[in-house]
């Protein structure tokens, strides 16, 4: 294995983890976004017969004015906190989600030693402090904190916390990370990772779909944690995917219905917008509405609503590369990283862009 995906599994044998495996050269995960959004690379792969190494900037015109584009308008929280327990001992936490009635928070924790319900910590790494007290381990696992935070979680995130980068970027938050790891869209607090695929979207190239008479849309997803977490299951059929709230309101729902009634094809922005999507729709239809989802996409899942999507490149052996290798094909996925390794493509949260088509078989 080399700098391609491995083959296929034979007939008859479920998917494994090492089917979703590739090497890339490390030089490859970019560190920082290009210096403008729309300045990313753009792998077309639509077209069957050849991909096309094109600038971000031409999407608008690799879509049809009868298209309809979705983004996910989730904003992402500054959700990484430092501070100390009352021993001393140093802590960091990041926050999944904020509860309701808006001062509680589930979390996840870093600590040599796993604080007990009912002890304090101080949370905060500059002049300004606040306290919170361990109300208790909930989650899988009881792998998460629950936390009662001395404010409403939203300020107080807003004031102290960190801009939550992925493990793979190298260096600390910096002020430019605050508008760049963010959408020019986001509206809607609760992420704790941004929709990545989205960060290329400038106003020109909203302002290019505008002119080209290119719909838009909206779903809300707030991407958890948990979408960083590692499959630790070798046999795919037995992972569990951690969940994530979503929403698809009914204006969303009316455009898909526009779009199909005038021939045209719904896009979606990112993983998680065609996540949001696809759970919407698991009765059969497409259905406004909000909810949790912990909706697994493996090769062999039925397509009920996307028919292109807009992506960044993921990791070896995550849940993204499984779904983009259902949404367009295991082994067009296998050539396309191959193709964007030997291009120098840029790879993951920071990196170039993708536009698949589905595979005709998956829906």
């Amino acid at each position: 294995m080399t700098h391609a995906l491995s083959a296929p599994p034979p007939a008859g044998r479920s998917w494994r983890l090492a089917d979703f495996d590739y090497h890339l050269p490390p030089e490859l995960i970019a560190q920082h976004p290009a210096p403008r959004r729309s300045d990313a690379r753009l792998l077309d792969a639509t077209d069957p017969t050849a991909p096309a190494d094109l600038s971000f900037r031409d999407l608008p015109q690799r879509l049809d004015p009868a298209d309809l584009l979705v983004f996910n308008d989730t904003r992402v929280l500054k959700a990484r906190l430092h501070g100390h327990k009352a021993s001393g001992g140093a802590v960091e936490i990041l926050v999944e989600r904020v509860t309701v009635p808006g001062d509680e928070v589930i979390a996840h924790m870093r600590a040599s030693k796993s604080p007990r319900p009912g002890s304090r910590l101080t949370l905060g790494d500059g002049a300004e402090r606040i306290d919170a007290e361990v109300l208790g381990r909930c989650g899988p696992d009881q792998a998460l904190f629950h936390l009662r935070l001395a404010g409403n979680a939203f300020e107080v995130l807003d004031r102290i916390g960190h801009v939550p980068l992925p493990p793979y970027i190298s260096h600390g938050d910096a002020p430019a990370d605050e508008e760049r790891y963010q959408t020019v869209f986001a509206r809607r607090p609760g992420a704790v990772a941004a929709p990545t695929a989205a960060l290329h979207f400038d106003d020109a190239v909203l302002d290019a779909l505008k002119a080209r008479g290119v719909a838009t849309a909206h779903v809300t997803l707030h991407v958890g944690a948990g979408t960083f977490q590692p499959v630790r299951v070798d046999d795919l059929s037995q992972h569990r995917m951690h969940q994530e709230w979503f929403e698809v309101p009914a204006d969303t729902v009316a455009a898909v219905e526009r779009c199909r009634a005038r021939g045209g094809r719904v896009v979606a922005v990112g993983t998680t917008t065609l996540r949001a999507l696809e759970s919407a729709a698991r009765g059969g239809e497409l259905a406004a509405g909000a909810r949790e989802t912990d909706l697994f996409i493996t090769p062999g899942f039925r397509f009920r609503v996307v028919d292109r999507l807009v992506t960044n490149f993921h990791l070896p052996r995550s849940t993204l590369l499984m779904l983009v290798s259902a949404f367009a094909g295991y082994e067009r996925i296998r050539a396309l990283y191959a193709h964007a390794i030997r291009g120098r493509y840029r790879f993951f949260s920071y990196g170039d862009a993708m536009l698949l088509a589905r595979e005709r078989t998956a829906g």
